[in-house]
């Protein structure tokens, strides 16, 4: 299938939050000692054995009073993630260059603020059931709550998306924002995504018996599923005819659906190879131009099992790879940004990541996997994000020349 190649955009600015702390220098120093931020479950009355990645101080963050009506757990930690590395700054020096209608704001999410309907429930009315008056579904629960509330945090006027395709959402926010760019319709794009924690996600994916009484293992041979996390991670996308030498591009974007099952991964990995093969694509680079894969990896043995297999048909054992949600927990809807963000630290700062937890590899997994982080010098990174029903997508970032 053709493939529009990509216009490489600068990304000018980026900041992840997750338990691995607050901004990229907490990030950084993570993933370069190897260490993990997942702790035993003991977030609200969930009784689970099960380990997460629970971002510390979120309900202490306070809305301003002009967006009370947005207040939730999921929206605390948006703003917490925008106000982190001087990363507003940035956002507001775009919109004074380019003007409040010129930059869009496209933002991927999987349950939103689901938490604040959860909360409601138990506060309904005792005789008919209703729900509290004080409970606000579209500016709390609602999958575009986030976007909206982002785009009036900064008084934006023009576009606003959010997306979300399960654990693929924020991935392919990057590719809806580099389509716009491409077409001219906004010069700047704020992307990125946001998932808190919730009864709903911890006691749904345990029923499907997918959570792991241990911190997650990807891609090990004794791997028995997913630690659960929360993140905020943004991203500042412009056009840039020269970008300066040494800043991050993103370079490329790849999509898939191949609807395969609803809560499987194609076995052979089908949508996963589609996708990474169109983000080659898209970026006009070859498999032998990448140095180092994110992988999904969320330590489920069929969800591993299947990328292993699209990642060795593609790219043989050459490519250094790693799944860097042994350190921050599997946070869904963000993971795709969560995870850009962490290729933009390595191609930065010239560091392949490990993965906290993984100890003895799957040999039935032919790729090059990293248990620890190791120095290097990697000039352009794939990251994969793969969701639910088979919505797959892979994003290639590089550096300039």
């Amino acid at each position: 299938m053709p493939v529009p190649a990509v216009t490489p955009l600068l990304i000018s600015a980026c900041t992840a939050t997750t338990c691995l702390g607050r901004g990229l220098a907490a990030t950084r120093a993570a993933l370069r000692a190897g260490s993990g931020g997942l702790q035993p479950c003991a977030f609200e009355t969930v009784q689970l054995d099960t380990w997460i990645g629970e971002v510390a101080a979120v309900d202490a963050e306070k809305l301003p009073e002009s967006l009370s009506a947005y207040d939730c757990r999921n929206n605390r930690l948006t703003l917490m993630g925008l106000e982190t590395d001087g990363f507003a700054e940035r956002v507001r020096g775009a919109i004074a260059l380019y003007g409040r209608a010129r930059v869009g704001v496209f933002l991927g999410t999987s349950t939103a603020g689901i938490l604040q309907t959860e909360l409601a429930y138990r506060r309904r009315d005792p005789v008919t059931g209703a729900l509290p008056e004080d409970f606000d579904y579209r500016r709390t629960h609602n999958a575009f709550s986030l976007a909206e509330f982002t785009r009036a945090y900064f008084g934006l006027e023009g576009m606003a998306m959010a997306i979300s395709t399960a654990c693929s959402s924020s991935a392919k926010v990057f590719a809806a924002a580099a389509r716009q760019l491409e077409l001219g319709t906004i010069d700047a794009a704020v992307v990125g995504g946001v998932d808190s924690l919730c009864l709903t996600t911890l006691y749904g994916f345990a029923s499907l018996q997918l959570t792991s009484a241990q911190p997650c293992r990807p891609y090990d041979a004794t791997r028995d599923g997913i630690s659960i996390g929360e993140g905020a991670a943004f991203a500042l996308l412009e056009r840039a005819a020269v970008p300066p030498p040494g800043e991050i591009l993103l370079l490329g974007t790849g999509e898939s659906s191949d609807a395969y099952h609803m809560s499987s991964p194609h076995p052979e990995g089908l949508g996963a190879r589609l996708a990474m093969e169109a983000a080659l694509r898209s970026a006009g680079l070859g498999a032998g131009d990448v140095d180092y894969i994110n992988l999904h990896g969320t330590a489920t043995p069929a969800n591993d099992a299947a990328e292993g297999r699209a990642v060795a048909a593609l790219f043989g054992e050459r490519v250094p790879c790693s799944s860097t949600k042994g350190a921050t927990g599997h946070t869904l809807g963000a993971a795709g940004a969560v995870e850009a963000v962490i290729c933009a630290l390595a191609l930065g700062d010239g560091f392949l990541p490990g993965s906290p937890g993984t100890t003895s590899l799957d040999p039935a997994i032919a790729v090059d996997y990293l248990l620890a982080t190791r120095a290097g010098n990697p000039r352009r990174a794939l990251t994969n994000s793969f969701g639910f029903g088979g919505s797959n997508c892979s994003l290639v970032l590089g550096v300039a020349a």
